[in-house]
């Protein structure tokens, strides 16, 4: 099992907690618990920071929504001080990256043909990503996600 695990959208709103999309918390903060005592450290994609914003943006309640936003603060400011067990992952939008992305990364699926059955470019942003890293860093990482279509990746 990786030991480095990039967290997708539907992990993180359960983690923040976002409201309405925090319907499997218990079980995500335990499991969490689970692979930070292997030693599991995390990754978050720039896709999964800005999915997740979304989501607290869109929170009716305007308590709650500050209350999220406060928690993902929180939550980014122990990655940029690659506090345990958040890992900073720097990547460029560059034209690498955008090939990469169009390419279908390691599925070698294009983007246009994810499109066409339906995954968003959110999770092939997410893989791209992923697979930039152990391309640089030669260790190998999983996704850790709710979400089966992106799960089949790992």
């Amino acid at each position: 099992m990786p030991q480095i695990e990039f967290i997708d959208t539907s992990v993180l709103c359960n983690i923040v907690p976002v409201p309405k999309f925090d319907q499997d918390r218990e079980a995500i903060v335990a499991e969490m618990a689970e692979k930070m005592e292997r030693g599991v450290e995390f990754i978050l994609p720039i896709t999964t920071v800005i999915e997740t914003g979304n989501h607290i943006a869109q929170v009716a309640d305007g308590t709650a929504r500050r209350t999220a936003a406060q928690n993902l603060e929180s939550l980014l400011r122990m990655v940029i001080e690659s506090k345990a067990p958040w890992t900073l992952h720097e990547i460029a939008w560059d034209k690498g990256f955008l090939e990469r992305f169009l390419a279908g990364a390691s599925s070698q699926v294009s983007y246009v043909d994810h499109a066409q059955a339906k995954v968003g470019a959110g999770d092939l942003c997410i893989l791209t990503e992923r697979d930039h890293y152990t391309a640089r860093s030669l260790k190998d990482a999983g996704i850790w996600t709710l979400d089966r279509g992106l799960a089949a990746h790992n």
